[in-house]
This record gives C-alpha cells, sequence and structure tokens, in this order.
C-alpha cells in the first residue's frame, strides 16, 4: 500500500491540486496550524524511537498540543527528552508538508497495513468517500490540515509533561499514553510562556491552600473543601463585601433548604433534563435532592405573595448552597468541586425594566472586580434555533442587552445562537495577573423558563395580571472558584483587608514581650487580625516565617520602640521602614483595611 500511497502523493504534486497548506488554504490562526504541525513532528519522533507505539490523535489546543499514543507503559522525563531531541533532528531535516486523498476504503486499509487500528477506527467513522492524508519524511498521517510548509518552520517547542487518557475520553477503551506540549512562533514567545508556568506552578491554589491552612479536602468528601479558619476569613470577607454592596442597591437577602423534594425538581424541569448531575436523597419512601441551583425555591419565595408593578424590580439575593455530582475525574481543587456556595440573585422585573436593571448590573460587575484589580472581557450569546418564547420578547431581550452593554462602554464579542433556550445572556471571563481568563460570572434573561414553569405574575398598572421577566446573576460565581483565582492571582498574598492575619508583633527578645503583648491587644482592640509570635527563635527566622505565611505587616518591638511608643514597620516584600508611632500605625492599617485597598500603604508616607 505505502508505493501506492507515494505513487497518489506524486501525481497530486505534479497536478498541483491540495499541496502544501500555505498553498491552499489561509489559515486565520497561524499559532494553531504551527501546534498541530509540531504534535505531528512529535509523533514522527515518537514513532522513530518507539516503533511499537500506535498513533491515535493529536490536536492543537490553547498555548499548545498534546498526542495519544498506544503504549503499555507510561512515557518517562527521560523519554520525553530524547523525543525532544529527535524532534529538533526532524526540524532540522526540513520535511515539507504533504497533503493527499485517499479513498476512504484504501486509507482504511493503508492505516490496517500500518498497524494503526485507531487510525483505522477513526477513518470507520468518517462519512465522506475520501480522506486527506498527510506526510513529512517517512512519517503518514491521517489529518485535516491545514499545517506549516515545512518542519523547519517549526523552531520554538517544548515538551511539558505526560499523562493518561482514555481512548474517545472513554473510561471503558483503552488507556493510552498523552504527551502534552507547546509551540510558539518565536523563542522570545516560548520563553514567556515557559516563565508563565513556572509562576503558575508557584501560585497553584491547591499547594497554597495547603501551605497557608486555608483549605483542604478529605476522601470522605470528594469534591467538597473543609474551611480552616484562616480560609473562613476569606469566605467572611467576601460574604461581607458583597452584603455591603448589595444592601446598598436594594437586595433582599433570602436562605432556602439544601434538601428539596423531587416535585418541585420536575415543576422546574431540572428532573427531566438535568437529575443526573443530581444527589438523591430516599426520605419515608419520597426521593428528595439535594439542590444544584437556587432557582426554582427563588421562584418560590415570589410566588409565595401577590406581587404590583410598583414591588419591581424584586431583588432576592442568596449564598446558596448547592450540590452537584461532578464525576471524580473532573475534579479540581477549588475550581470544579461538588459542593460549593454560589452568590446568587434572582431578580424579578417588568420588561420596561430590563435595559436599566441590565446597565445597573454590568456597573456592579466592574466595580467588584476592580476592588480585586481583576480585568473582565464579556460575551453576548443570542438566540438559539430552538427556543421558547416569542420573537418579540426575544428582541427586547437582546436589545435591553445590547444596550447595557453600550451604555458602559464596554467592548463585547457575540456568540449567535449560543443562548439558553429561555433568554439571552452575558458570560464575563476575568483575567488574572498572569493574563489567564477564568469565567466566573453570568447575566442571564429568563423570558420562559421561571415565569412561565412557576406561573409568575404581577398586577399591571390596569389591573390585569402579567409575567414578570427574571434575571438569573452570580458575580464571584461560586466562592469556592473565585477564592481560587484569587489565591492564585495574588499568590496567596492578599490584600489587607483579605489576610487572614493582617499583622503579626514580633518580640526581639523575651525582655521585650509585655510591650509587645500590649501593641498586640491594641490591634486586636481596633478590630485588626493580628498575631503575636512570641517564639523562642531567632528574630530573623520569625520574620522569614511571617514572609513565607505572607502576613502584609510585621511590627518589630524593642527597648527603643517601646520608649518611644511606636513599632518598627515592616512590610512583608520590603525591608525594615523604621520606627513609626503606634498610633498612626492604628490609623493607617484601619483606613487601609476599611477602604479595602488593593496595595500596602501603611508607613509609605
Amino acid at each position: 500500500m505505502l508505493p501506492l500511497f507515494l505513487g497518489v502523493m506524486a501525481e497530486a504534486h505534479e497536478e498541483r491540486h491540495l499541496l502544501l497548506s500555505g498553498e491552499f488554504d489561509c489559515d486565520p490562526e497561524p499559532l494553531s496550524t504551527l501546534r498541530h504541525s509540531t504534535s505531528h513532528v512529535m509523533a514522527q519522533a515518537v514513532k522513530r524511537l518507539f516503533p511499537e507505539v500506535k498513533l491515535a490523535i493529536g490536536p492543537a489546543i490553547e498555548d499548545g498540543f498534546y498526542y495519544d499514543f498506544g503504549r503499555s507503559q507510561p512515557f518517562t522525563p527521560e523519554d520525553l527528552a530524547r523525543i525532544e531531541a529527535v524532534m529538533r533532528e526532524i526540524a532540522r531535516e526540513g520535511h515539507r508538508f504533504e497533503r493527499m486523498e485517499l479513498p476512504r476504503a484504501e486509507a482504511i486499509a493503508f492505516f490496517r497495513e500500518r498497524g494503526e487500528p485507531f487510525k483505522a477506527e477513526i477513518i470507520e467513522g468518517i462519512a465522506d468517500d475520501r480522506v486527506s492524508l498527510y506526510r513529512q519524511g517517512e512519517f503518514v498521517d491521517l489529518c485535516r490540515g491545514p499545517h506549516v510548509a515545512s518542519t523547519a518552520e517549526i523552531r520554538a517547542f517544548k515538551l511539558l509533561s505526560s499523562s493518561g487518557a482514555y481512548w474517545r475520553g472513554d473510561e471503558k477503551n483503552p488507556m493510552l499514553q498523552r504527551i502534552y506540549g507547546t509551540s510558539w512562533l518565536a523563542q522570545e514567545d516560548l520563553d514567556r510562556y515557559l516563565w508563565r508556568l513556572e509562576e503558575a506552578k508557584k501560585r497553584d491554589h491547591r499547594k497554597l491552600g495547603r501551605d497557608l491552612d486555608l483549605f483542604d479536602f478529605f476522601d470522605v468528601a470528594p469534591g467538597a473543601p473543609f474551611w480552616l479558619p484562616n480560609g473562613m476569613v476569606l469566605v467572611r470577607e467576601l460574604e461581607k463585601f458583597a452584603r455591603e454592596s448589595l444592601d446598598a442597591r436594594g437586595y433582599q437577602e433570602i436562605s432556602t433548604p439544601l434538601l428539596v423534594n423531587k416535585r418541585l425538581w420536575v415543576e422546574s424541569g431540572h428532573w427531566e433534563h438535568y437529575q443526573d448531575n443530581m444527589f438523591k436523597v430516599e426520605v419515608e419512601d419520597e426521593l428528595f435532592s439535594l439542590k444544584p441551583m437556587n432557582c426554582p425555591e427563588s421562584a418560590l419565595v415570589y410566588r409565595r405573595s401577590l406581587r404590583s408593578y410598583r414591588d419591581l424590580p424584586l431583588r432576592f439575593s442568596e449564598m446558596g448552597r448547592c450540590h452537584r455530582n461532578e464525576r471524580s475525574g473532573t475534579l479540581t481543587g477549588l475550581v470544579r468541586v461538588r459542593q460549593f456556595t454560589q452568590d446568587d440573585a434572582h431578580i424579578y422585573v417588568r420588561p420596561d425594566q430590563l435595559q436599566d436593571e441590565i446597565t445597573q448590573l454590568l456597573e456592579l460587575v466592574q466595580e467588584w472586580y476592580k476592588v480585586f484589580t481583576l480585568t473582565a472581557t464579556f460575551k453576548l450569546s443570542t438566540r438559539p434555533e430552538k427556543r421558547l418564547g416569542t420573537e418579540e420578547q426575544w428582541d427586547t431581550a437582546e436589545k435591553a442587552l445590547h444596550e447595557a452593554l453600550r451604555a458602559n462602554g464596554l467592548a463585547y464579542s457575540v456568540n449567535p445562537g449560543d443562548a439558553a433556550f429561555y433568554g439571552p445572556k452575558v458570560d464575563i471571563d476575568v483575567q488574572d495577573v498572569l493574563g489567564r481568563a477564568w469565567q466566573v460570572a453570568t447575566i442571564q434573561v429568563d423570558l420562559t423558563m421561571l415565569p412561565e414553569r412557576f406561573q409568575l405574575e404581577y398586577i399591571d398598572t390596569d389591573g390585569q395580571p402579567k409575567r414578570p421577566v427574571a434575571i438569573h446573576r452570580a458575580i464571584f460565581g461560586s466562592y469556592e472558584r473565585f477564592i481560587g483565582i484569587l489565591t492564585e492571582h495574588f499568590a496567596g498574598a492578599f490584600p489587607t483587608w483579605l489576610a487572614p492575619v493582617q499583622a503579626r508583633v514580633l518580640p526581639i527578645s523575651q525582655k521585650h514581650e509585655e510591650y509587645a503583648r500590649q501593641v498586640w491587644e491594641r490591634l486586636r482592640g481596633a478590630r485588626i487580625r493580628a498575631e503575636l509570635d512570641h517564639r523562642n527563635e531567632k528574630l530573623g527566622y520569625r520574620i522569614r516565617d511571617a514572609q513565607v505565611r505572607k502576613v502584609p505587616y510585621m511590627l518589630v518591638v524593642g527597648e527603643r520602640e517601646r520608649q518611644q511608643g511606636a513599632v518598627s514597620l515592616r512590610h512583608r516584600t520590603e525591608e525594615d521602614l523604621g520606627a513609626i508611632p503606634l498610633e498612626r500605625v492604628l490609623a493607617d492599617l484601619a483606613r487601609e483595611i476599611s477602604s479595602r485597598a488593593a496595595t500596602l500603604t501603611v508607613g509609605r508616607s
């Protein structure tokens, strides 16, 4: 079969049909093309070193690529180093990426003869009569392309890691070995990316969560964090921040049950479409579920009273704990859990109030994220093909979202057809200090689901009952995920107002402990979270320990400080700022905390 393949390839070349990808296709994403080409080079190198391996798939992904191989043993770090070295040889050899087409049956036979069952299986699932293959040097792969012109264009790359992966993502299928790598147009881009990876490892919230005693996980409750005292400070401060903000905007806080009868989920439609993700409990021959979301119970609260047009907008907020039966293999620290608490709100408005309410919500989102030095990007999802509600309702809702985004001066992208069946939405990503995007907030307009299914009404000016529009919104998304993001964004060095310990008092020696205790008590009296570290250790050791624990301020006290009623102040990242009167430190700390400043300001002026 190989001579036939090469003969057809030569014929195709002479007829100039479908040659190098750069000659027949204009790829709008050159990085994606480069990375996919690099995955082919990696597979070629693997086959040179380990001819017995079987080829599966090798796509480009965000920031890199991977390739899956049928192999009984995992690849070791030493294997990856050897593979990378051979990849550099292949790049220097400068093989052209050449494309051809084969009839489907011939392509299946070609890969069967080469002992590549995964490739043959892929082709068997393709309906097209002809399939495309690519060749560089001695290596041939099934591929739609496009590719770069030659392996010589592949210069700035690095293999990163290997892991197991099930064929086609199904745990019933064979386990394959996956190699991850990254590839960039220029070496400086690769170097910058590798720095980001190393920095991301240092900032990993799972590691920092343990090191800073924020949270832990135990196998008795997979996917459910145990919040430790330091972590609960973060939770409580975020709750306090949210409540202060929402109280000032006319929200009314509610709290609804965790365990709810199946009847509610049938009424809401979740039982039909979502029950596989719900934890079910049988009580006295009746079926209940731990709630996976708060919306249906919010509708019950709305429905319990007769509502007038004067009552709207009606804003119900809830810090609602939810449970979703996520697969164990997807659980990831705080960012993918089974138990989480949403900063949820359900807002019921008249149709004529919708645009103003969305405008205010977008202002609120920006105001919150600014406090955490997070930048946001906005995506508007519009009506899908299959949807509920009238065209007029959708026109009104989509116009309200467009106008609200414009009123806030926000750039946004549009995802046509990506809305839920019951209304359009705005999804909001935040970008952290490393430039990584995290999806957190959603503003979802609900034209039909809650209003229609729960028969929600208000009495309008004409005395007739009308349906309200419901808005579902979360800004943090969930406290768990948001704290995970903040931990990595700040590398555990939280702003003073959020920091579990805001100040640590360090007596120079035991004879200064009495004054140190007086300073500590003054801090605590001012409601500043402070610790007194009077361990029998050298001062330098205790200073380094406070820095490792990311304590914003260290207040060192000795005889001079006692006589002057002062403290020697240190920031967690700076040297001694000198003796400062205690009263000034207390006042400046209180001011920094109450203003929720993002940077350390005490002692700077």
